[in-house]
């Protein structure tokens, strides 16, 4: 592993009334460790898992890019800080790497045609064409094929909300592939039972109060899917 560890260091917080603070996860959790090349964030949205990604992604000193400035009615200052609070332990050196968000990745699609007209080239390092003239779940694909062949740490939030079931099994596939070769090392927020079958991946729950390896048929994901699977009409119609 690259990566090896990460820490949490609740007593510096400042303001555990505030968002990511007060996430029970966060001030109940003191280390995560990243024994295997592919670690699964898995819990439900508002739990912390995408929000600890990229605190993490950047405390790794991964830069993340952002999308067009938005005005915003209210803003809350400690949003953007958790990474402020974590501390990460490396196998040896640190290593580069890139972290992965739908919406991030279409500002930066359209960046690098921009980079493009004046510099082509800079397209083969990301499969040699044009990443907004494919279809979106082409485009991802394209882009994880190429930038997952190099040596790194590799943060994925939700890769999902953009792939077909067909295209996530390919993006398992190579998941697989580059990490079963020593240089790639992934860490990946989802909701997608897919992903989590990745042999050997580590999946970390979010649902309770304390964040904890979790086996894969034992995922509230993999259990919905399971019985919707055996009986969708148990599931119309009903409420939560």
């Amino acid at each position: 592993m690259f990566l090896e560890s990460a820490a949490i260091h609740r007593h510096t917080f400042p303001d555990e009334q505030a968002y990511p603070f007060c996430l029970e996860v966060l001030q109940q959790t003191e280390t995560l460790s990243f024994s295997q090349p592919v670690t699964i964030f898995s819990g439900e949205n508002g739990t912390g898992k995408s929000t600890l990604l990229e605190a993490l992604a950047i405390r790794c000193g991964i830069h993340i890019w952002q999308p067009e400035f938005h005005v915003r009615c209210a803003v809350n200052p400690h949003e953007k800080n958790l990474y402020r609070h974590l501390s990460v332990t490396w196998s040896q050196a640190p290593v580069p790497g890139s972290y992965f968000g739908s919406q991030i990745f279409s500002h930066f699609a359209r960046k690098l045609e921009e980079w493009a007209v004046n510099d082509r080239p800079m397209l083969d390092y990301f499969g040699g064409k044009s990443l907004i003239t494919q279809s979106h779940g082409q485009s991802l694909m394209s882009y994880f094929a190429s930038r997952y062949r190099r040596k790194g740490v590799y943060f994925l939030d939700e890769p999902e909300t953009a792939l077909s079931p067909r295209s996530l099994v390919d993006l398992l596939n190579l998941i697989v592939k580059e990490s079963g070769k020593g240089h790639a090392q992934f860490v990946i927020a989802t909701h997608s039972p897919i992903l989590m079958a990745c042999p050997d991946a580590v999946i970390y729950g979010f649902d309770g109060p304390k964040i904890l390896p979790v086996q894969y048929e034992d995922t509230d994901y993999y259990r919905l899917y399971k019985a919707f699977m055996a009986d969708p009409g148990a599931f119309i119609g009903v409420e939560n």
